[in-house]
C-alpha cells in the first residue's frame, strides 16, 4: 500500500534522506492564519492545467525546498492516474493557497477505498495555533466529503506522528503506528458511518415498535421465523408477506410504486423458497386519475411475474399511499435465521439495468427489462438451493440486509469488499446501501453449490461468524467496521 503522509508526500517518486520532522511541520496545514480567518476563501476542484500547475509548484516549494522530503520533485504515478481528484483552495483574489489530492487506493476497479495526500498550504496561508479550523483542515473536511460522494466506505491516510492531534480534532481515528522509511508514522482513519445509519434509518425502530404485539416479536412468524421477509401460515403451506410502499414514492412516480410494490412482496416470497399464488393490494389516492397510474405499474409489475392480482382494496379523496399482500407455497420454508459461524455468505443479484431515473444512488432497476422467464428463474434461486438462511435485500442495503440476517441467526458477519458482485456504474458506498431490485443474501456450508439464478450473479463473498454486527474486509486484509451491532432488535429466531 502507497503510504500517504501529512505533507503529502507517499512512498512513489524519488525520496530524500529520511530526518526528523520539521517543527513548523503543522504550519504546512495552515489553520489560523490571517488568510485563514478571512471570508471568502473556497474549496473547489483544480479543473484544467493552469490550476494544477499552482498546485504542484506549491508542493514543489514545501516539500523538495522547505522540507527536503524528495531530491528534484515530488510528482508520482498518482499524479498520472485519472480517477485522482485534486482539491484546492482560492483566497480571495483567486489565488491558489493550498491543495490536497486523492483518489482509489487500488489499482483496477475502484471498491471504495480511498486515500489522501499531499496536503500542502501557500507560506502566506499557514498558521500556528488553533488546528482545528482554516484552510488546511477545510481541505480535509473538503476530501473526506468528496471521497464520501464518490461512494467510498473506507478513506485514510498515513501521516506523520506529530500530525495525528490534527487529524484526530477533525474526526480521523488512529489505527496503529506504522514506520515509513525509517520514519514513525500513524494510519489514520476518517470515519464513514453510512452504513450503519442506513441500517439503523429502515430497521432499527422494529424491535421497540413490536414488543408491544402479543407475545411481542418472538411470536412473529412462529418458531424459527422471526424477523423473516414472509410468515408461514400454521396449518397450510401458504407463506404470506405485505410491503407497503413510501407514500411519497407513490404520490410522485405512481407507476413505479405500482410495480415495487410487485417486486418487493414476490422477493420476500422467493427469499424463504415459496412460489406466488397471488396479490392483493390496499391503494389510497387523491383522484382516480392517480390510482389509474399505480395500478398500471402493479398490472404490468404482474404480468411480467405471470402473478395474478387476486383483489384487494380503493380508496379515493385521500393522501396517496399503497401497499400489497403476496401469498405462496412451500412446504419447506427457508428461515432467514438459520444461519451459523462458519456459514458462507452468497449474494445473488442481477446486476442489468441501471438507476431508476429520479432515483440515483438509492433504487437500481434491473426488472423492467426482464422477461418473464428470466424473472421467474431469479425467483425460484432459493428454492432450488434450499441454503440454511436466506433474505433478500431490502431498504437496509446489502451490508444491512446481511446485519438483519446475521442477527436472525445469533451471529456477526463478514463481507469481502472486493468479491461483492457489483454493476460497474455503481459506486460500492451506492451498491451495499441501495435498493437492488433484485438481491437475495444466503447463508450455507462452504461447499454448497451455487444456486441457478438465470441472468443474476451469484458470488460467495463472506462469511457469518461469532459476535454480531457487519464487517468489511479489504484485499489489503484490513477489517472495517460497517454495522457495531443488531439492525432490528427482533433477537434471535
Amino acid at each position: 500500500m502507497r503510504a500517504v503522509y501529512l505533507d503529502g508526500s507517499s512512498t512513489g517518486g524519488t525520496r530524500a534522506p529520511a530526518r526528523e520532522t520539521p517543527p513548523d511541520i503543522l504550519a504546512l496545514l495552515g489553520d489560523h492564519s490571517t488568510l485563514a480567518r478571512r471570508t471568502g476563501f473556497r474549496i473547489e476542484q483544480a479543473g484544467d492545467a493552469a490550476t494544477l500547475a499552482a498546485y504542484h509548484r506549491l508542493r514543489r516549494e514545501a516539500f523538495v525546498r522547505e522540507q527536503g522530503l524528495f531530491e528534484g520533485h515530488d510528482l508520482d504515478d498518482r499524479d498520472d492516474d485519472p480517477r485522482t481528484v485534486v482539491l484546492v483552495a482560492r483566497d480571495p483574489a483567486g489565488s491558489v493557497a493550498g491543495g490536497v489530492r486523492l483518489g482509489p487506493a487500488c489499482d483496477g476497479p475502484d471498491i471504495g477505498w480511498w486515500t489522501g495526500g499531499r496536503l500542502v498550504v501557500a507560506p502566506a496561508a499557514r498558521g500556528t495555533h488553533h488546528v482545528g479550523g482554516g484552510i488546511g483542515a477545510a481541505l480535509v473536511r473538503a476530501a473526506c466529503a468528496r471521497a464520501e460522494a464518490e461512494g467510498a466506505l473506507r478513506f485514510e491516510a498515513t501521516v506523520r506522528a506529530g500530525a495525528e492531534a490534527f487529524f484526530r480534532r477533525l474526526g480521523w481515528a488512529r489505527v496503529r503506528p506504522v514506520e515509513v522509511a525509517g520514519a514513525l508514522h500513524v494510519l489514520m482513519r476518517h470515519p464513514i458511518g453510512r452504513i450503519a445509519a442506513q441500517a439503523a434509518g429502515a430497521k432499527s425502530a422494529l424491535g421497540p415498535l413490536l414488543a408491544a404485539l402479543p407475545g411481542g416479536p418472538a411470536r412473529l412468524g412462529g418458531p424459527g421465523f422471526v424477523g423473516d421477509d414472509g410468515a408461514p401460515v400454521p396449518g397450510s403451506d401458504l407463506v404470506a408477506a405485505c410491503d407497503a410502499i413510501v407514500p411519497s414514492m407513490v404520490e410522485r412516480d405512481p407507476e413505479w410504486a405500482g410495480w415495487c410494490a410487485v417486486l418487493v412482496n414476490l422477493n420476500d416470497l422467493a427469499a424463504m423458497g415459496a412460489a406466488p399464488a397471488g396479490l392483493l393490494d390496499a391503494l389510497a389516492a387523491p383522484d382516480a386519475a392517480h390510482a389509474a397510474r399505480v395500478i398500471d405499474g402493479l398490472a404490468r409489475a404482474a404480468r411480467a411475474y405471470g402473478v395474478p392480482v387476486l383483489g384487494g382494496h380503493t380508496q379515493l379523496g385521500v393522501p396517496a399511499a399503497l401497499s400489497v399482500t403476496a401469498l405462496g407455497r412451500t412446504t419447506r420454508p427457508v428461515p432467514g435465521g438459520g444461519g451459523r459461524p462458519g456459514h458462507a455468505v452468497r449474494l445473488t443479484a442481477d446486476l442489468g439495468g441501471g438507476w431508476r431515473p429520479g432515483y440515483r444512488g438509492r433504487q437500481w432497476d434491473s426488472t423492467t427489462g426482464r422477461r418473464t422467464d428470466e424473472l421467474k428463474e431469479m425467483l425460484g434461486a432459493v428454492a432450488a438451493a434450499r441454503p440454511a438462511a436466506a433474505k433478500d435485500v431490502s431498504m437496509a442495503g446489502i451490508a444491512g440486509t446481511l446485519g438483519m440476517l446475521a442477527e436472525a441467526g445469533g451471529c456477526g458477519a463478514v463481507l469481502d469488499v472486493a468479491a461483492a458482485p457489483r454493476p460497474a456504474a455503481a459506486s460500492m458506498g451506492d451498491w451495499l446501501t441501495c435498493f437492488p431490485g433484485f438481491g437475495m443474501l444466503t447463508a450455507d456450508r462452504p461447499d454448497a453449490p451455487a444456486p441457478p439464478a438465470g441472468p443474476a450473479v451469484s458470488r460467495v463473498c463472506g462469511e457469518l461468524t461469532t459476535g454480531r454486527g457487519v464487517s468489511l474486509r479489504w484485499p489489503d486484509g484490513e477489517v472495517t467496521e460497517a454495522v457495531g451491532g443488531p439492525v432490528t432488535g427482533l433477537g434471535t429466531a
